[in-house]
């Protein structure tokens, strides 16, 4: 399922969420310098690893991780795909073990838990994870202060990013994308407006048809596929982060109601038209 747009009005103009979106393509398009190939868009390997989140990171204080580095007698790392981590044994060409040093140039984990929250790895990527964002977290932003949903959004990316971490502790995946804070979003939409409807567009089997749902029914059943999934998934591999969004969709149902103090009590009442 595909949603493609609820029936609950704002009350004013979502700045925060337009920003958020904003940001997201300026560092998919600028920092990211995602340029077309021929067949889809590609991002820049460098800057994107470097910025991306590493949960080997985090565990493993002053460990870092870059997608080039040095052996310990100073030569060169070559033909290493993914990154390398300080203290790692990994083998270089012939099959010889070698302990990897990183540069120390390497961004500081803590700036790279947020930087990971606005980088993409593709362009369906960048726009899936928007769509979610325009047509759900508008009306978030409108319950709440701006200031308080800013925070709301970013620590549902670090509740997001912590139980990634905790299910692949060791992983040097780099994590990215702002999938982990917009479950959050969604987390919260669900808990303060599930007899919302939402236009969705549906995939049965060879059939493609649009209806009209509950919000209740689509993010739930996105969660559960979230949960599905995760228990299909190694939590250390590589795709999908489905422990990130179980994270930051759960954080967003345990505090929603404790932030939201201008939710639409009377979304759901027909409206009477004005002559």
């Amino acid at each position: 399922m595909l949603p493609l747009k609820d029936n609950i009005s704002t009350r004013r103009v979502p700045v925060i969420t337009l920003l958020l979106i904003a940001i997201n393509v300026a560092v998919f398009f600028g920092f990211q310098h995602a340029h077309w190939v021929g067949n889809g868009f590609k991002v820049s390997d460098r800057n994107t690893i470097e910025y991306a989140f590493v949960p080997y990171e985090l565990t493993h204080p002053g460990k870092q991780c870059g997608n080039r580095g040095v052996a310990a007698d100073g030569q060169p790392v070559a033909d290493i795909e993914k990154p390398v981590c300080q203290g790692q044994r990994i083998a270089e060409l012939g099959g010889e073990p070698i302990v990897a040093v990183t540069p120390p140039h390497q961004p500081s984990v803590w700036l790279t838990i947020l930087t990971s929250m606005f980088m993409h790895g593709g362009l369906l990527h960048i726009a899936g994870n928007m769509l979610f964002l325009w047509i759900f977290g508008n009306n978030v932003e409108d319950s709440m202060a701006r200031p308080v949903y800013v925070i709301f959004y970013l620590m549902g990316g670090l509740a997001a990013t912590l139980l990634q971490t905790a299910v692949g502790p060791n992983s040097t995946v780099p994590n990215l994308g702002a999938s982990g804070a917009i479950a959050a979003v969604l987390g919260g939409y669900a808990l303060l407006y599930p007899r919302a409807r939402v236009i969705t567009l549906v995939f049965i089997i060879f059939f493609i048809t649009v209806l009209e749902l509950p919000a209740l029914l689509v993010l739930g059943s996105w969660f559960v596929l979230q949960l599905i999934s995760a228990g299909n998934s190694t939590a250390g591999g590589g795709g999908v982060a489905y422990f990130a969004h179980i994270g930051g969709f759960l954080f967003g149902l345990a505090t929603i109601k404790l932030l939201a103090n201008r939710a639409q009590d009377d979304y759901n009442k027909p409206q009477i038209p004005v002559y």
